[in-house]
């Protein structure tokens, strides 16, 4: 199997993930924060741990403002419907993933005024309209720091500086990023970062992360145990315990903190490095199939390890189950959990196919996909 969808989940994982979910299952076992024991005592520095290298891998000056989710949909979610209230208005952008769009659709039938900042072809934001739109002082500017559609990373730094003057709150949904594009919530004004643990950084699925910045209050989504202040009926104040209920997912957080390790002791630069390598060598190879339409600029710069194309005339599904059935390659088909970013590329009847290289594969694997990709348009349609 040549494995190209790491935008949706990476794999493989490096080894020593695989072995920290283990030893935390048959070793550590207990629960965080819910004993005086010394299992439970290793559990919560587990916990504490991940944190840490979360946020110095983030430039997030208080680990405490870190809380562990579910995935970034869980993050997002917590965020959003913990600050929007009735009148308030939301500026996103056109290419945000579903997590984003429903998210704040259902903010807007609770009273919340929403604004869609438009996007070219390829995938780059209009500064010019965000700038008009963050001078009207919406509540919350929230955007993706890459689509998972057409790799195009956004420019988050300079929006954060219009926030930060304007006083408006900008939330980046990280989930494509984390762990290979260079983030530093501080130096890039980023108030709220949402984050999964399952892509760049090569945890298990079932981890993620939200950052919110110490002078913002996000109103829990859930509450319940936080193994602190225990004789008290209501919900801690403090953070990380005011948005953290319920018993962690302790193993899939030690995943997380072996993933992060490695990103670290490899190097964040020398990941992006390999992975823009790769998609430069995807996307030349993809030029050079006749009929092959690829969507997002068509050079590695400015974007992530995600290339979206079509081949004229032909179903995007076709294609991908043409790779996988007879080329053993791995990838996804469709509208990727993204309508606005297909509507806003001119994809939305069709989806594309969508090629994502990660750390762990080779020039050689891209050369038989591209090799593929050239046999499937010589050969017509589905056999």
């Amino acid at each position: 199997m040549i494995y190209l969808d790491n935008a949706a989940t990476s794999w493989p994982k490096p080894e020593s993930v695989y072995q920290a979910v283990d030893s935390c299952l048959r070793t550590v076992g207990a629960s965080p924060g819910r004993g005086g024991h010394s299992m439970a005592r290793s559990a919560s520095m587990l916990v504490y741990e991940t944190r840490e290298l979360l946020a110095e891998l983030l430039g997030i000056a208080d680990a405490n403002q870190l809380v562990f989710t579910h995935n970034a949909t869980d993050a997002i979610n917590m965020a959003v419907f913990g600050l929007i209230k009735p009148g308030d208005t939301i500026v996103t952008t056109a290419m945000e993933h579903n997590a984003v769009a429903r998210a704040v659709r259902v903010a807007e039938t609770q009273g919340a005024y929403i604004k869609i900042i438009p996007c070219s072809v390829d995938g780059q934001l209009d500064m010019e309209a965000m700038e008009t739109a963050i001078k009207q002082n919406p509540k919350l500017v929230m955007m993706t720091h890459a689509s998972n559609v057409t790799g195009t990373v956004m420019p988050v730094a300079e929006v954060g500086k219009l926030t930060k003057a304007h006083g408006v709150i900008l939330l980046v949904d990280a989930a494509q990023t984390a762990g290979v594009e260079v983030i530093h919530v501080q130096d890039m004004h980023v108030d709220i970062l949402a984050f999964s643990g399952h892509k760049g950084l090569f945890g298990p699925q079932g981890t993620g992360g939200l950052y919110v910045k110490e002078a913002i209050a996000v109103r829990p989504l859930r509450v319940g145990g936080t193994g602190s202040l225990s004789e008290s009926d209501t919900q801690p104040e403090f953070m990380p315990d005011r948005l953290e209920s319920g018993t962690p997912n302790t193993p899939g957080i030690a995943g997380l903190k072996a993933g992060v390790e490695f990103i670290l002791a490899t190097g964040r630069s020398k990941i992006q490095e390999k992975e823009m390598a790769l998609t430069q060598l995807l996307l030349a190879g993809l030029r050079e199939v006749p009929g092959a339409i690829i969507y997002g600029k068509q050079t590695a710069h400015e974007r992530t390890a995600v290339v979206s194309f079509l081949l004229a005339g032909r179903d995007s599904g076709e294609i991908a189950h043409l790779l996988d059935r007879d080329y053993g390659i791995a990838c996804r088909s469709g509208l990727h959990c993204a309508p606005w970013a297909h509507t806003a590329i001119g994809t939305l009847q069709t989806g594309t196919v969508r090629l994502s290289p990660g750390y762990f594969n080779s020039e050689e694997e891209i050369g038989a996909a591209i090799a593929a990709v050239k046999k499937i348009a010589a050969q017509g349609g589905l056999a």
